[in-house]
C-alpha cells in the first residue's frame, strides 16, 4: 500500500472539464482542462453531449496522472464538483443517453413555467417546499420535457430502466463502473437545485414529483456531500480502486473551499456572472428579497447547512462584451488599465441587463442601458462604469442577504477569474463598505470538492483543520467615505429603475 498523499478533484463546468490534484496542504500540484462543444439547436436552447463530457473527464484524469510524480495509488480520494441543474437521462443497461444534456441556461421550458406561475398558490408552495422559484433554470422542468418529448422514455422511467442525474450523478455513475455496477447517487447540494427535493426533509418530495410527472424510480439516492459513495474500478481511467467521496455543486463547492463554515460567512465568485452565497446555519430561512434558499453542504445523513444564494447573470460577460462587440480593448485584463486612467465614471451608470435582471429583482423584461451620458464621457469612463456595475450588483445581493438573514456581512471572500483585477476588488470593498478578501488558492471550487472527499476518507480530520489551510493573498479595505458610497449607490438604484420593464 502506498502512502496517500493526494486528493483529485474533477470540476465539470459549463464550458470545460478539469482534473486538479491537491496535496494534503490543499495546494494544487497539477491540473488539466479540456473544453466541450456548446450545442444551440434553437434560439434560447442550450445542450451538451453527455458522452463527450464523460470522454473529456476521462482524458483530463489520464493527463494529471504520472505528471509531477503523482501516481494513482497515492490518491486517497476523488471529489466531484459540477455545473448545477444541467439534466441527463440515460439507459441504465447501456449507459447511453436518451437525449443530449439540457443545460442550466436552456430556456426551452419557459412557456411551461409561465403557465405554472399563473396557477394560484404555486409560487409560494414551490418556495416553501424547495426554497427555489418557478424557473426554467432548475432541473425539474427539464426532466419533464425529456419525458414528454422523447418517445418511449416515460414508460422506461416508470420501470427504472432509465436514470436521471445532474452532471455530478452522471460522472459518478460512470466513474464507479457505469452499466457494470455504477452507483446512482447525488448529494444534497445538487438535489436542492432540481425543484424535486424537499428543503426541510432532504428527501424527494412527492407533491413536486407528482406535479412534474417525474417517477421516483429514475431519481438518484440523496447522500451527504462528504461520503464514500463507491469506488473506481481497475478498468476505469484511474486504473486502480479509489473512493469517490465528495460531491458538491460548483457554487457550494466554492463556499466549502473558502472555508465558510460559520453562519454569516459569505463568498462571491466572479465569472461570466456572479454567484454570492451566505452560510445561514442549520435552518432553511426563506428569502423575502428575491434570493434562493439552497443547501450549502451536508456532512452527515439527514442534516444540512443552508445558504442564501444570489445569482447575477452578467458581470464578467459585460467586460467580454466591451472587448468583443465594442472592441474597446484586446484582452479582458486591459479593462483594469483603462479604468484606472480616470478617477471616476464621469456620472454614468451601466446596467448590463442583457438577459434581464436576476437576483434580487427577477425582471426578465429589463434590458441593458448606459445612463447619464454627456460629451465629457470617454471610453475609459464606460470601462470603469462596467467594472462598477459588477460591484453595484453584488451590493444589491448583499443588501438582500442582510435583510433576509439579519446577519450583517463582516467580510467578503472572493474567487473566480476576475479577482485578479486589483482595481475591481478595491471598488468592491468601497461600494460594499466591508473588507474584500482574496485567498492564495483561487481554485476554490475544485478545492471544496477535494476537501469534502478528504474529510470522508479521514485524510483531513475536521473543518477546523481545513480552515488552517486557507491563506489570504490580499485584503482590500474600504477607503471611500460613507456619504460618497451612498450617493453613488443611490444613482445606481435610479439607473436600475430606468432599465426595468423595457420589453
Amino acid at each position: 500500500m502506498s502512502e496517500k498523499k493526494y486528493v483529485v478533484a474533477i470540476d465539470q463546468g459549463t464550458t470545460s472539464s478539469r482534473a486538479i490534484v491537491f496535496d494534503l496542504e490543499g495546494t494544487p500540484k497539477n491540473s488539466h482542462q479540456m473544453e466541450h462543444e456548446q450545442i444551440y439547436p434553437k434560439p434560447g436552447w442550450v445542450e451538451h453531449n453527455p458522452m463527450e463530457i464523460w470522454s473529456r473527464v476521462q482524458d483530463v484524469i489520464r493527463e494529471v496522472l504520472d505528471t509531477n510524480g503523482v501516481k494513482a495509488d497515492e490518491i486517497g480520494a476523488i471529489g466531484i464538483t459540477n455545473q448545477r441543474e444541467t439534466t441527463v437521462v440515460w439507459e441504465k443497461a447501456t449507459g447511453k443517453p436518451v437525449y443530449n444534456a439540457i443545460v442550466w441556461q436552456c430556456m426551452r421550458t419557459q412557456d411551461f413555467c409561465a403557465e405554472w406561475q399563473k396557477k394560484e398558490g404555486w409560487d409560494k408552495k414551490v418556495n416553501d417546499l424547495t426554497g427555489l422559484v418557478i424557473s426554467p433554470y432548475f432541473s425539474g422542468t427539464k426532466i419533464k420535457w425529456i419525458l414528454d418529448n422523447v418517445p418511449g422514455v416515460r414508460a422506461k422511467a416508470e420501470k427504472g430502466e432509465v436514470l436521471f442525474g445532474n452532471i455530478d450523478t452522471w460522472v459518478t455513475w460512470n466513474l464507479t463502473g457505469g452499466p457494470n455496477g455504477g452507483v446512482h447517487v447525488t448529494d444534497v447540494t445538487n438535489a436542492s437545485r432540481t425543484l424535486l427535493m424537499n428543503i426541510e426533509t432532504l428527501k424527494w418530495d412527492k407533491e413536486m414529483m407528482d406535479f412534474l410527472g417525474v417517477p421516483e424510480a429514475m431519481l438518484p439516492e440523496i447522500k451527504p456531500s462528504s461520503y464514500v459513495y463507491g469506488y473506481t474500478p481497475e478498468s476505469g481511467p484511474f486504473g486502480t480502486k479509489i473512493p469517490v467521496a465528495g460531491i458538491l455543486g460548483d457554487q457550494q463547492a466554492a463556499l466549502f473551499g473558502q472555508t465558510c463554515y460559520s453562519p454569516g460567512e459569505a463568498k462571491n465568485t466572479y465569472g461570466t456572472g456572479c454567484f454570492m452565497l451566505l452560510n445561514i446555519g442549520d435552518k432553511p430561512v426563506r428569502s423575502k428579497n428575491g434570493l434562493l434558499t439552497t443547501v450549502a453542504y451536508g456532512l452527515e445523513e439527514g442534516k444540512a447547512v443552508y445558504a442564501l444564494e444570489g445569482s447575477i447573470a452578467i458581470t464578467g460577460a459585460a467586460v467580454q462584451w466591451l472587448r468583443d462587440n465594442l472592441r474597446l480593448f484586446d484582452d479582458a485584463p486591459d479593462s483594469e488599465y483603462f479604468a484606472a486612467k480616470v478617477k471616476d465614471s464621469g456620472g454614468i451608470y451601466f446596467v448590463p441587463a442583457f438577459s434581464g435582471l436576476y437576483a434580487p429583482y427577477w425582471d426578465m423584461s429589463a434590458r441593458g442601458a448606459i445612463l447619464g451620458l454627456t460629451r465629457y464621457i470617454t471610453k475609459e469612463h464606460i470601462i470603469r462604469a462596467t467594472l462598477e456595475s459588477i460591484c453595484y450588483q453584488t451590493r444589491d445581493v448583499q443588501a438582500a442577504m442582510d435583510a433576509d438573514s439579519g446577519v450583517p456581512l463582516k467580510a467578503l471572500k472572493v474567487d473566480g477569474g476576475a479577482v485578479k483585477n486589483n482595481l475591481l476588488m478595491q471598488m468592491q470593498a468601497d461600494i460594499l463598505g466591508v473588507p474584500v478578501v482574496r485567498p492564495v488558492v483561487n481554485e476554490t471550487t475544485a478545492l471544496g470538492a477535494a476537501y469534502a472527499a478528504g474529510l470522508a476518507t479521514g485524510l483531513w480530520k475536521s473543518t477546523e483543520e481545513l480552515r488552517k489551510h486557507w491563506k489570504v493573498d490580499k485584503q482590500f479595505d474600504a477607503a471611500m467615505p460613507a456619504d460618497k458610497r451612498e450617493e453613488m449607490y443611490k444613482g445606481w438604484k435610479k439607473a436600475i429603475e430606468k432599465s426595468k420593464g423595457w420589453l
